[in-house]
């Protein structure tokens, strides 16, 4: 059992600490599955499952099903949290909810909510966030995919990569070039449904970390101008604003992969035998369970900082999520590599618990900015403040 004594944190309030616990218990009790020999089978199955007990609840305001009257910063990090110290996958498909929706809860029309928001609630409709490009990845305004007004739809051509959840997907958030103006100014939010003529996988891509993931490619994809995000040139607006919310939730799934490998190294170190002695007991061993437990607790502060500065105090959170996003990333690769070291040659064994957390933890010093974006972007806001 992880050391929970951070849910007593000021950064919390009774209803997150009864939230951490009820979805732990839940988690002990659903989630059994280390390997997951059909990847797309199992996501579909968890989101149907995290719809059906409530969880997915908290990626859509109450408006339109959700938990809460607003999206909750602490609330999904909690969850993200828990998920991912009990399977990263599980982990997975609760945070494409979110993101996945995420355009339309913040900029989308009182008829596209009504008609997307629900579903995602419920697990019943899968959601997707297509941003990346071949050409065109932490630089998104160098983004080619368009779309061009035709009456009153808009077609729609071009190519989308790492998109997660893509061949499984129902909907698609898809952000597209319309030329309003050069550059980031140009880019416009659509939704895309996964039927829609013109719209196809071109690839599944398979990664170290199993998760569905593909690449898109549009065609003649006609689509109504109802379908729009906001305004037209807002896209990129749109975008870095549910990146914005959602950030400090990559920190805390990495945190949860932290906890996790924290928990099996001193369970390694307690239980091996060397040399007459247990693992722990060698100064060396202990060192390294002072560095990763140090590392744990500062990526924690780090990320429900961030939390509650967006939910409590109303702040916007670039630079704190930049950071917690960062750190907690980072230092959760070094708090997995120790733990592994601890097992020797079983922390390599494929289906290994350490193992499974190696890969996983690599794509989140990636994805939603890499590690080298998040410096710029602190840096940035700290000279705009100066």
């Amino acid at each position: 059992m992880s050391d929970r004594q951070f849910l007593d944190w000021p950064f919390f309030d009774d209803a997150h600490r009864t939230l951490a616990n009820d979805l732990d218990a839940w988690c002990g009790e659903h989630l059994h599955v280390d390997h997951h020999a059909d990847t797309d089978a199992t996501c579909v199955s968890l989101v149907r499952q995290l719809g059906a007990a409530g969880w997915l609840k908290y990626c859509v305001p109450a408006s339109h099903g959700g938990a809460l009257q607003t999206l909750d910063s602490r609330a999904l990090c909690v969850l993200r949290e828990t998920l991912a110290r009990h399977d990263g996958l599980a982990d997975f498909a609760f945070a494409m909810q979110g993101l996945g929706s995420g355009a339309i809860t913040l900029a989308g029309s009182d008829a596209l909510k009504a008609r997307y928001l629900p579903r995602v609630a419920s697990g019943e409709a899968i959601a997707a966030f297509a941003l990346s490009e071949p050409e065109a990845g932490s630089d998104v305004a160098a983004m080619q995919c368009s779309a061009v007004a035709d009456g009153g739809d808009y077609v729609i051509n071009g190519e989308k990569t790492w998109i997660s959840n893509g061949g499984i997907a129902d909907f698609y958030c898809v952000f597209v070039r319309t030329g309003e103006a050069p550059g980031a100014r140009g880019i416009t939010a659509f939704v895309v449904d996964a039927d829609t003529p013109g719209l196809s996988i071109a690839e599944r891509i398979d990664v170290s970390a199993p998760h569905p993931l593909a690449r898109l490619r549009f065609d003649n994809c006609r689509i109504p101008a109802a379908q729009r995000l906001g305004e037209a040139g807002q896209g990129f607006k749109v975008a870095m604003m549910t990146l914005d919310v959602f950030r400090a939730s990559v920190a805390a799934a990495a945190l949860g992969f932290a906890r996790r490998a924290l928990d099996e190294g001193l369970a390694r170190a307690r239980s091996r035998q060397m040399f007459g002695h247990t693992l722990a007991d060698f100064q060396i061993t202990q060192a390294a369970l002072g560095d990763m437990a140090t590392a744990v607790d500062a990526a924690a502060l780090l990320t429900y900082r961030a939390a509650w500065q967006r939910d409590v105090q109303g702040q916007r959170t670039t630079r704190e999520a930049a950071m917690a996003k960062m750190f907690a990333t980072e230092s959760a690769q070094q708090v997995i590599d120790r733990a592994l070291q601890m097992f020797g040659g079983a922390g390599v064994v494929s289906g290994a618990i350490v193992e499974r957390l190696y890969r996983e933890i690599r794509s989140l010093r990636i994805y939603e900015g890499a590690t080298e974006v998040q410096k710029l972007i602190i840096a940035r806001e700290l000279l705009k403040d100066a």
